[in-house]
């Protein structure tokens, strides 16, 4: 059966216009070996690293489909752990900008990412309430801590211990030992929301913000593990008396404090009023800074011993002074006691008041006594500063601004888009600038300030531009220089729409004071220039006054019709020369937003607020068909030049192919992750430009795959069949605590498909073991050799053996996903895996992932695997060989350790050789200059 129609794919090609998405923080990443020189933020679904001394965009790290929520950089500076809205974790080398480990464990979007000192642990908090520890290394979940009620704000690893602190929006602040995977206590000191958390001193000091504007400390002191083990005959030893013995019996049932108990230190209040968005200190720990919804970053300075030693000692001599003051009069003086308090601890340096509200920030602190701020803003630019690192005790440090990243994006939602009539240049205006954009390279080439925009065109010859604005004034640009021509007051309402007229000598504009004006172009002499040089400027010729307010129009391209579209939901269509009205298309329940008409003149294509697409003929005004096409309001459609094919975009996020002709949908276009207020075509219908309230704009652009409906259909149900698996409930594993700790991934599409290819190759290992068998026997009863045909699958892989490509299929399975995997495997596969498994293990192939992948099989299936009398055998080799084998991978291990040790001491020992020689070298040289100029000296004299 030959195809019916062919439409040609569109694909999307780049993202551009966003600095950095709201969602995500910012962060500092060390880049080619520079630190405090790059910065990363999330740009919707991917991470832009930013060169803050070129302003330029030096690498991105491109994401799949959900929007980055949080970044966390790897201690060693290697890496980026990026968390996305979908609960996914991905590992990015900032070497390559390549992704090699994802992690699947969340539900919901993470919100909170943190490593441990030495980078191979990775903690994550998400919105579904759990909190999980993973091995970046093995590449891996360890395991998932259950507790909290409420999404996760904060997760630090302690550095001494092997301790975690989480805190939440369910008020609570919880430590877990991870040794044993519970929670050992929670603090409970708070009312609301514990929206952020910061471990001090040393680890003796934990401070939290809450939604007022006091920063609560607390001190934690950690129990010995003598104190803990103390019993009552050690406490009677100590002092208690033999008749004191009953109520040292009735102390010792009060649960106590196994690990560290936690007790209120005071707090410090904060200049904002509002809840703590980010609390966050730098690597060192020594400085700490947080901010509110509003503007200004609080910086503070975690003093060290010595200095609170000194602060103390000059409240003490101060202290003195006033005693001795009252001595003098006669007055009988107190000894001035000093306490120490949480303000001789930590002390405010600097106040940071940003250009806007503030999202995010990061902290780097500099050898050389400078820190480094870099502030997310929310209007899509980011400011740095720098500050010095000393704090002064009298007054606030002062801060320089050293950057502000403004030029790539619009610091609003742009309105309004356009293409220039050659396709290269690209028009976006918001309620601040309007930006010309180059389409090849992305580049903004021209930034102009104007009031809101809400329409705009180019003029005939891409030399000007025209923007409507909500004020209802014209303004004209020109390009070259980037000056505003001119300013006409158009309309006394919101300029909602604006035609150019097919014969390109003039425009229509539409506005809220109920009129539909059109203009001429015209060059008037421009009176700043003493030269007589001429200006364009625009000329009104003709008003059509209707009943209602009007929000869109467009020409027909024959030049007989003018659409109309009003507020009374209704399209009006009239007679360009004559303003007589024509047809009136009614049927929308909502206003329309958007039409478009179509090459020939001979289809109109209306968008509603009531999320309906209406197809009408502009002959008779008769309804050829109306489509339910998005699920929020249609914001903006227009036809493909010298087709019936049409685009259209709503609040719903997406982007939608039509085929006015067969009334049906070509192709969805998915990629925005807010509202999409406009589209834009280009006139030769190669390329598709879109902004959105992501303050991103997405360019698409037209490939030469063919598109069948029927496999976009299908493609289509496949993609609802894997959300519905992501979707699906968590599995409980045997042997696990529900409500502390469970298995840390979950399922998904890609877990079921390594499934099914280990059951395949099981499958595969029995009959080719079933034909081997029967060969062997055929062979003996004839007494003589024959060839045997070998399986296609094990030709591929260069003949291999069936247990080794069973082999290769597990080594082929991510390490994130081999948990999963494992358990998704039916019991009846287990017996042969465990078989196989032995035989692996006798010949030492690959025992590390082979013992990982048995322990995993006999948690699971310990009941089943116990209560089969057929597998007692094989359990018993596996017991022998496994305890071998392991001892030997441990011997070997432990020869690399103390051989890596050997080398790493002599390659000390030699550089510290060679420093002293430089170092000898260097005084020699310097030796030699001295008396050089000593023999000039005393030839001069």
């Amino acid at each position: 059966m030959g195809l019916t129609k062919q439409y040609l794919r569109y694909a999307p090609s780049a993202v551009f216009g966003v600095i950095a998405s709201q969602k995500a923080n910012v962060v500092f990443v060390t880049l080619r070996g520079e630190k405090g020189r790059y910065v990363a933020v999330g740009a919707c679904e991917h991470v832009f690293i930013w060169d803050t001394r070129k302003s330029e965009k030096v690498l991105i790290l491109r994401g799949v489909k959900h929007e980055v929520t949080y970044l966390c950089a790897s201690p060693d500076g290697l890496s980026l752990a990026v968390g996305y809205e979908d609960g996914s974790i991905r590992i990015f080398s900032l070497l390559s900008g390549e992704s090699g480990i994802t992690f699947n464990g969340h539900k919901e979007a993470v919100t909170t990412m943190s490593y441990d000192h030495l980078g191979g642990r990775l903690v994550s908090g998400s919105k579904d309430t759990h909190v999980i520890v993973w091995d970046v290394i093995n590449e891996s979940g360890l395991y998932r801590l259950k507790g909290h009620k409420d999404a996760i704000t904060q997760a630090v690893f302690l550095k001494e211990r092997n301790l975690l602190v989480t805190s939440g929006k369910d008020t609570l602040v919880k430590w877990w030992d991870l040794d044993t995977q519970h929670c050992f206590q929670t603090m409970v000191g708070h009312r609301t929301e514990v929206w952020g958390l910061a471990v001090l001193s040393e680890e003796s000091r934990v401070l939290t913000g809450s939604a007022d504007s006091e920063l609560r400390s607390w001190r934690v002191s950690y129990i010995k593990e003598s104190d803990v083990t103390e019993g009552p005959q050690t406490k009677r030893t100590k002092g208690v008396s033999a008749g004191e013995e009953e109520e040292a019996e009735d102390v010792e049932e009060v649960p106590e404090q196994r690990i560290l108990t936690c007790g209120s230190y005071g707090s410090i209040m904060r200049e904002g009023r509002d809840r703590v968005v980010t609390l966050r200190t730098d690597q060192t720990k020594r400085f700490l800074a947080c901010h509110g919804t509003d503007s200004v970053l609080e910086i503070f300075c975690v003093l060290n011993e010595e200095e609170i030693h000194k602060k103390l000692e000059r409240k003490l001599k101060i202290a003195r002074k006033k005693a001795n003051k009252k001595a003098q009069k006669g007055e009988t003086p107190e000894e001035p006691v000093i306490e120490r308090t949480l303000q001789d601890e930590i002390q405010k340096i600097s106040n940071i008041k940003a250009s806007s509200k503030i999202k995010s920030f990061d902290l780097l602190v500099f050898p050389k006594g400078m820190v480094k701020v870099v502030i997310l803003l929310q209007n899509n630019s980011l400011e740095c500063f720098s500050l010095p690192s000393e704090p002064t005790p009298a007054a606030l440090t002062e801060v320089t601004k050293s950057l502000q990243l403004t030029i790539g994006g619009h610091r609003s939602d742009v309105r309004t888009l356009a293409f220039s009539s050659d396709n290269i240049a690209v028009l976006s205006a918001s309620a601040e600038a309007v930006k010309i954009w180059n389409r090849s390279t992305l580049q903004c080439i021209r930034t102009m300030p104007c009031e809101y925009a809400l329409c705009s065109l180019f003029v005939p010859g891409d030399r000007h531009v025209i923007v409507g604005t909500k004020s209802g004034k014209l303004q004209i640009f020109d390009l070259a220089s980037g000056n505003l021509l001119d300013s006409v007051e158009a309309h006394n309402g919101a300029l909602w729409s604006i035609s150019l007229s097919p014969d390109q000598r003039g425009f229509a504009t539409g506005g809220a004071d109920k009129c539909v004006k059109f203009w001429e172009f015209e060059l008037v002499n421009d009176e700043s220039d003493a030269q007589s040089s001429r200006r364009l400027s625009v000329k009104q010729t003709r008003v059509l006054q209707l009943d209602e307010d009007v929000l869109f129009i467009r020409h027909s391209p024959d030049s007989r019709f003018l659409a109309v579209s009003l507020l009374d939901c209704t399209v009006k269509i009239f007679f360009v020369d004559t303003l007589k009205f024509f047809l009136s298309l009614y049927g929308h329940k909502l206003p329309v937003l958007c039409l478009d008409i179509s090459h020939d003149s001979s289809i109109i294509v209306t968008g509603s607020a009531d999320r309906n697409i209406k197809i009408w003929g502009l002959d008779f005004g008769d309804c050829h068909r109306s489509l339910f096409a998005h699920d929020d309001s249609v914001m903006f459609l227009q036809f493909v030049p010298k087709t019936h094919l049409f685009f259209s975009v709503g609040k719903d996020r997406k982007v939608k192919q039509w085929d006015a002709d067969h009334f049906q949908q070509v192709q969805v276009l998915e990629g925005h992750h807010g509202e999409i207020w406009c589209l834009a075509v280009s006139p030769n219908g190669d390329h598709i430009v879109s902004s959105s309230h992501d303050k991103s704009l997405r360019l698409w652009e037209r490939t030469r795959e063919p598109l069948i409906l029927e496999e976009e259909k299908e493609m289509q149900r496949e993609a609802e069949f894997e959300d519905s698996v992501a979707k699906g409930e968590q599995p409980v594993v045997a042997g696990e605590r529900e409500g502390e700790v469970s298995l840390a991934g979950k399922k998904t599409i890609e877990t079921i498909k390594s499934t099914e290819r280990v059951m395949e190759a099981i499958d595969l290992h029995r009959e080719e073991s079933a034909k081997i068998e029967e060969h062997q026997a055929f062979c003996k009863s004839a007494g003589k050799e024959f060839p045997r045909r070998t399986h296609p699958i094990l030709q591929a892989f260069g003949n291999i053996s069936p247990s080794d490509y069973v082999l290769d299929v597990f080594k082929k399975v991510k390490s994130s996903e081999l948990e999963e995997a494992l358990l998704v495997l039916p019991f009846s596969y287990v017996p042969d895996v465990l078989t196989l498994f032995r035989d692996y293990i006798r010949r030492g192939q690959d025992v590390e992932l082979i013992c990982r992948c048995l322990f995993f099989l006999l948690r699971i299936h310990f009941g089943q695997i116990t209560s089969n009398h057929m597998l007692l055998g094989v359990i018993e080799d596996l017991k022998n060989c496994t305890i071998s084998r392991v001892s030997e991978e441990r011997d070997v291990m432990g020869l690399n350790m103390a051989g890596l040790q050997f080398l790493k001491r002599e390659i000390e020992a030699k550089e510290e050789v060679l420093f002293f020689a430089d170092a000898t070298e260097r005084f020699e040289e310097k030796k030699r200059k001295r008396k050089k100029n000593e023999k000039l000296i005393l030839t001069v004299a």
